[in-house]
């Protein structure tokens, strides 16, 4: 099946879960039914290997063997977005090993390293093309401190179609779209919450962890959104606010491990959250988690 990936990427880029065993290793075979949902529940786009799935607590070959699984659940139903990147050699192979298991394009995580020329993160943006096998790029910005005209040389590289934005800075992304080219798309890349702020300056779309439980709720805020009912999207949002609240506290700690546990509430357990995420959720983040999986009848009440 061909996707029209441009046109995708406006919509929900859901961002799906590595689930792990009891003994600790990866359980590919849980993220079945997590992609399933998504899909039935009319997704647009996964990802494999984001920050959801725990990306920087795999090993090469753990995210090796999580992209290749991810392209068997999902069999083609919707584009599959591979997130590449730690050092150099590292993203290189996983953009090699993304474009055998037939994902159509990859997110490159916006390198770590404390010592980061703007240059040098073009050079290691072609670099990651040339082993992708000319697959279409997404970049993963979480640090706009680079610079708008950084911002605007690297989405002129060939090859790059893409922004994932995770920086609160709105106005940062209204400049960095009007000195980029123009077939850029700008992906709201800090969740429902922030998908209306971005939607505002230019922004298209939103990347998801809450789709790995409530993929419905994520589809029907992107689609209030794509019409222009801020005021929809905006209560809509607000009856999930809770779970996004829960995700933010001990500094983004309890991310993961929110959507970890909504999970096992669910009868899906994909494991534990590996450190140093804040695993396992406090007894009061539990309270709150379930309250809010009882009222949106999410589990059994």
């Amino acid at each position: 099946m061909t996707h029209d990936l441009s046109r995708a990427l406006t919509g929900v880029s859901g961002i799906l879960v590595t689930p792990f065993g009891a003994d600790g290793e990866i359980a590919p075979a849980l993220q079945a039914s997590v992609v399933d949902r998504a899909i039935a529940a009319g997704l647009h786009v996964l990802t494999a290997n984001g920050n959801t799935g725990e990306f920087y607590g795999l090993t090469t070959d753990e995210a090796v063997a999580m992209v290749r699984a991810a392209a068997g659940h999902i069999a083609k139903r919707v584009p599959l977005v591979a997130g590449v990147g730690r050092g150099v050699r590292d993203a290189c192979r996983l953009a090699e090993a993304s474009a055998a298991a037939g994902a159509d394009a990859l997110m490159i995580h916006q390198p770590p390293d404390p010592f980061v020329a703007p240059r040098g993160i073009g050079d290691y943006i072609r670099a990651v093309q040339e082993a992708g096998d000319g697959l279409p790029l997404i970049l993963y910005l979480r640090n706009d401190a680079i610079g708008t005209t950084a911002i605007a040389d690297i989405c002129k590289i060939p090859g790059v179609i893409g922004v994932k934005w995770a920086t609160p800075n709105p106005m940062k992304l209204k400049a960095a779209i009007e000195a980029a080219p123009d077939h850029i798309i700008w992906t709201g890349g800090l969740a429902e919450v922030w998908a209306p702020v971005f939607y505002a300056v230019g922004a298209r779309g939103f990347t998801s962890g809450l789709i790995n439980v409530w993929p419905e709720r994520s589809v029907a805020i992107n689609t209030a959104l794509e019409r222009g009912d801020y005021a929809v999207a905006r209560q809509l949002i607000a009856e999930m606010q809770v779970f996004e609240d829960i995700r933010a506290e001990e500094q983004g700690g309890a991310n993961v491990p929110g959507v970890k546990a909504a999970l096992a509430l669910m009868g899906e357990d994909c494991g534990h959250a590996r450190p140093p995420a804040a695993w396992p959720l406090n007894p009061d983040q539990m309270t709150r988690l379930t309250n809010f999986m009882r009222t949106h009848n999410l589990i059994n009440a």
